[in-house]
């Protein structure tokens, strides 16, 4: 990358699937890719749908180890900006980090579903990890036509929803969702490390494909 690009990572602001059952981003999935885009000298922007501070899955909690090398990360975490407060005529890029609260509150925000749209519009770079896809299911181009027509994709399966034992429990399967909208959507054994590239829509299948699918956004960020 011969000048400096800027990203925006958008995270979920939904926090509670049921009383007594907390969601939110899965930990890995921001922190990781944070860390690759700011080392190869991206300008990083996080922001939330409702802004202030994110709440996170208990089930990624780090270890010892991970919270020391993620510490920068998850402080960020602490206050974001609220997603509609966002100019994303600023930014190269767009990363959609997942965790079950995606499912929840990325599908119908206005902002976010505007600002994927203007990106797919202009040929920018959207890329998205496990849940994040939700992001995706109700965004469309200026013609109407969903943004993952005719692409091919991939995210959370259907087969590592149910093995998570939540899948009664989400609004919609992603992967079902997304096949419907007119995407070929490519699965990998459960819990591979796996990464979809169409142009410059970028998706991964899981928290194992957190590391591949920001490493692939350097590479098609590198290529414009």
């Amino acid at each position: 990358m011969t000048a400096l690009q800027s990203i925006l990572i958008v995270l979920t602001s939904f926090g509670e699937i049921a009383p007594g059952e907390p969601t939110g981003i899965w930990l890995e999935e921001f922190t990781v890719p944070y860390q690759e885009f700011k080392n190869a000298g991206l300008k990083v922007t996080v922001a939330s749908i409702k802004g202030g501070e994110v709440p996170i899955d208990p089930r990624s909690k780090p270890s010892a180890e991970q919270l020391q090398d993620w510490s920068e990360s998850i402080q960020l975490l602490k206050n974001t900006q609220a997603l509609n407060k966002v100019d994303g005529n600023q930014f190269d890029a767009i990363f959609l980090p997942g965790g079950h609260g995606t499912m929840f509150d990325f599908p119908d925000d206005p902002s976010l579903n505007q600002l994927l749209g203007n990106f797919a519009d202009h040929n920018k770079v959207i890329a998205a990890v496990c849940h994040g896809p939700a992001g995706l299911v109700n965004a469309t181009l200026s013609d109407g036509s969903s943004i993952v027509a005719g692409k091919q994709v991939t995210g959370f399966t259907n087969d590592e929803e149910l093995e998570t034992g939540l899948a009664k429990k989400m609004p919609f399967l992603l992967e079902s969702r997304l096949h419907s909208l007119g995407a070929t959507f490519v699965a990998k054994p459960k819990w591979s490390d796996h990464v979809q590239i169409d142009g410059k829509l970028i998706t991964g299948q899981n928290p194992q494909s957190s590391q591949s699918t920001a490493k692939a956004v350097l590479r098609v960020l590198a290529d414009r």
